[in-house]
């Protein structure tokens, strides 16, 4: 299976990175891993993560307050949003047909 990011999601993603290693040089590299680890876990486990919205789940990280939001596809993962938890909720949803 792979992965593809909606545009949108892969800036937020790149933005992400570079605050945090702004934060703390090297600790980019350590929220690109995690998120990197929690996609391979919905790519591993598709189904096995919780549905948020029809079709919409959710694969959390472990350091850092981030969600993976991905739909299943034929042949793998498209990433909506790299979404942190604590901020506007459903701002990602233009991204997906079908939710208002």
């Amino acid at each position: 299976m792979k992965f593809t990011f909606h545009p949108e999601a892969e800036e937020e993603f790149e933005a992400s990175i570079a605050y945090y290693d702004g934060c703390d040089p090297g600790l980019g590299l350590d929220f690109a891993r995690e998120v990197h680890s929690a996609i391979q876990n919905a790519l591993s486990y598709p189904s096995l993560w919780t549905e948020i919205e029809p079709d919409v789940r959710r694969c959390l990280t472990h350091r850092f307050p981030f969600g993976v939001l991905y739909s299943i596809e034929h042949d793998g993962i498209f990433i909506l949003a790299v979404m942190h938890l604590h901020r506007e909720p459903g701002y990602w949803k233009h991204r997906f047909p079908g939710i208002s």
